[in-house]
């Protein structure tokens, strides 16, 4: 073959390369300015294997949907699932425009719950979304993919001490109790403290008030006295007219009788016997000399009586 033929077939070969690359690149143009009419997906999948219980699995699916076409909401996976060894945690969504459509991505993010006895191989749960639109209703599935899950532990482990089933007890952490025991001795000691006001102000003030009433201390010092006349008769009236006088807080006189019942209305039912006493020691301290009519008995039974009215005793 001549050189001039050699040259003219190298030429015709570099033209035609030439052409084929150029009409390659208008193809690829045209095709990629031409709108997208099918809708596809893809996923973009974690690795299968080194998974242990509690880690997280994340996979995600890019979908081309074109125009006319929108995604049900209600197709997509759920989170939740309890009870499941793959449990859906989280569904991320991203979209945004391209030629002819959209382009939607789901970040899909799963937790392992399982902790096998052995090396156990699960899988991500297939699901269909669902596009509704024009020219049609259509549906896409995207296929489960699988995770290799490891034990923690490997079933059979080294009899060596520390590594076997059975451990020794390990003893329990000794707790200083010191400051509870003061705590408790402080709130030991406010109790008593408690109690003791509470026993003051509800027993032994009552307790003390009872025992020393006006006519409770007269009463207290004029029994048992012999009933004999002179003193001892004169000394139950001033017991009498001070145990008086200290119930009404003044000095009680047989004109103050009325002010003296409307004041302590409980000594009413000893009015006739008020009024005999004022008259008894109106005789006893201003007659004339040698005129005593005074029973000392009496004057004690009347302070008895008294001392019931003044303690509420009928």
């Amino acid at each position: 073959m001549s050189d001039q033929l050699r040259l003219a077939l190298r030429r015709y070969a570099a033209v035609w390369a030439v052409s084929a690359l150029l009409t390659a690149a208008a193809f690829t143009s045209v095709c990629a300015a031409a709108p997208a009419t099918l809708l596809n997906a893809t996923t973009s999948e974690p690795r299968a294997f080194g998974y242990l219980v509690g880690d997280l699995v994340s996979r995600t699916v890019t979908l081309h949907a074109p125009d006319g076409l929108t995604l049900d909401e209600a197709s997509l996976p759920q989170p939740g699932a309890r009870g499941k060894a793959l449990e859906l945690r989280s569904v991320a969504r991203s979209s945004g425009a391209e030629a002819g459509g959209r382009r939607i991505e789901l970040t899909l993010e799963y937790q392992v719950f399982l902790s096998p006895a052995q090396t156990r191989t699960l899988e991500t749960p297939s699901f269909t979304l669902r596009f509704v639109g024009q020219p049609r209703t259509q549906e896409i599935r995207i296929d489960a993919w699988p995770v290799t899950v490891s034990p923690l532990t490997p079933v059979e482990v080294s009899p060596r001490r520390g590594l076997g089933d059975l451990q020794p007890d390990t003893p329990p952490p000794l707790i200083d109790t010191a400051p509870g025991l003061h705590r408790l001795i402080a709130f030991g000691a406010v109790l008593l403290l408690l109690a003791g006001y509470l026993a003051h102000v509800y027993l032994g003030l009552p307790w003390w008030v009872r025992r020393h009433r006006p006519f409770t201390l007269a009463w207290r010092e004029l029994r048992g006295r012999p009933a004999s006349a002179g003193l001892p008769r004169r000394e139950a009236f001033v017991r009498l007219h001070a145990a008086f006088n200290r119930s009404a807080g003044e000095v009680v006189f047989a004109q103050g009788i009325d002010r003296f019942l409307t004041a302590q209305p409980r000594f009413e039912h000893l009015r006739a016997d008020m009024v005999s006493f004022f008259e008894q020691s109106q005789r006893e301290f201003f007659a004339q000399a040698g005129h005593v009519d005074s029973d000392l008995a009496w004057l004690i039974q009347f302070c008895r009586r008294c001392r019931d009215a003044e303690r509420g005793a009928a």
